[in-house]
């Protein structure tokens, strides 16, 4: 079995964004529920050094924005990070799903072998298309979901693995027999 670069990424991206849109209505939930401020839970972090929940889904939806796009060899969208609520957080996933989603497959599928130029705060690094997705952008955005999901679950939020895998595991078949 093979699979494209596209097949390879995105559709797993899209799974964990799903994943971070549900922790947004419960972590809202818990809120209302134990009348807890959402600032406390949005402005939460792991470690003081470290991003608060809400800059964590922000810095998701960016890798997941950018590397589609990058892959495509399109501009990619960059809204500001102003999100202020759950709500206005599961807007950016939406909106970055629809983004991704506008993205013709074969584009990003063509990446593979071309290279891929981006540039950190540090320099500019250069790898291959599926280098870039596989080694560079799927560890990055998942640190940035995992965190996220710490921050609500050492928060007292009652999630668990479910939420955090999201759709497919919601869903999958359980075996026969």
């Amino acid at each position: 079995m093979s699979l494209s670069l596209h097949q390879a990424c995105i559709p797993l991206m899209l799974q964990m964004l799903g994943s971070l849109a549900g922790m947004c209505d419960k972590a809202a939930a818990h809120c209302a529920e134990k009348k807890i401020d959402p600032q406390a839970l949005l402005t939460a972090r792991l470690y003081p050094n470290m991003y608060t929940f809400q800059k964590q889904v922000q810095v998701a939806t960016d890798w997941v924005r950018n590397t589609a796009a990058m892959l495509a060899g399109v501009e990619a969208q960059k809204p500001p990070h102003e999100e202020k609520s759950f709500d206005d957080l599961r807007a950016r996933i939406a909106a970055t799903v629809a983004f991704v989603k506008s993205i013709d497959p074969a584009k990003i599928d063509a990446a593979e072998g071309r290279e891929i130029t981006w540039s950190t705060s540090a320099n500019t690094r250069v790898m291959a298309g599926e280098d870039f997705a596989l080694h560079q952008a799927m560890p990055q955005f998942f640190f940035h979901v995992t965190t996220a999901y710490a921050i609500l679950r050492q928060a007292g939020l009652p999630i668990g693995k479910i939420d955090y895998m999201g759709y497919m595991m919601q869903h999958a078949k359980k075996p026969q027999g």
